[in-house]
């Protein structure tokens, strides 16, 4: 199988509304990324979770998944389960984010999530990041959401061991929850892995996508 490569991204966002989500959406991706690119540039947002016990385990857990990288990471205060409601104060902070960064690759929440806090940013970064390509990832939880994906990125079965061990290291708030386990995450990583014929993969989903032409290719 033939697929895009990202060797020529140097600067990624990536987008969550709580502690956690871009650790388990994408965890593997980051882990990946910062590996291969050296200097990689990181901008992280979190909608929910500031001034928390939640804030302290994202800047620890995002610090290992993004090794070697320039990480700046911003964890806002909108209440959890609320952020439709906050719709206004989530749109100015993404276009404050848009005004700091230009990435080449932005990865936030999936638009069909269940969750209406991932519904509502997944909304609204299309809005803000009108001219880029973003990636929207899963989350496996009790909600009977997933869907099938259309992008897939492959990992090696180290790095999909790493992101599950680093999920159950670096959030023990959320040890308690049936399916934070890391048979879990490796579970749909194994499952994505089978579907693009790599070991392991984490898969996202996009509503639009530009394939770079041939320049040479002239009539």
């Amino acid at each position: 199988m033939r697929g895009l490569r990202l060797t020529d991204v140097h600067e990624v966002a990536v987008l969550g509304a709580h502690c956690d989500d871009i650790a388990i959406g994408a965890g593997g991706t980051l882990l990946s990324l910062c590996r291969g690119v050296p200097g990689l540039r990181v901008t992280a947002m979190v909608l929910s979770g500031g001034d928390t016990g939640r804030e302290v385990e994202e800047k620890a857990a995002l610090t290992a998944f993004c090794p070697g990288a320039r990480l700046d990471l911003r964890v806002l205060r909108l209440p959890d389960g609320r952020v439709p409601a906050h719709w206004s104060v989530a749109k100015d902070e993404l276009e404050r984010l848009r005004h700091d960064c230009d990435p080449d690759l932005v990865v936030g929440p999936a638009p069909h999530d269940r969750h209406q806090d991932h519904r509502t940013l997944a909304r609204l970064m299309p809005t803000v990041f009108r001219d880029h390509l973003i990636l929207g990832y899963e989350i496996l939880k009790w909600d009977a959401d997933l869907a099938q994906p259309s992008v897939y990125l492959p990992m090696t079965e180290s790095v999909a061991k790493a992101k599950a061990e680093l999920l159950v290291e670096h959030y023990p708030s959320q040890r308690s929850r049936s399916w934070f386990r890391t048979e879990t995450f490796l579970a749909l990583a194994t499952v994505r892995g089978v579907q693009c014929g790599s070991t392991h993969a984490e898969a996202f989903f996009t509503n639009k996508i530009v394939v770079e032409g041939i320049d040479s290719c002239e009539f």
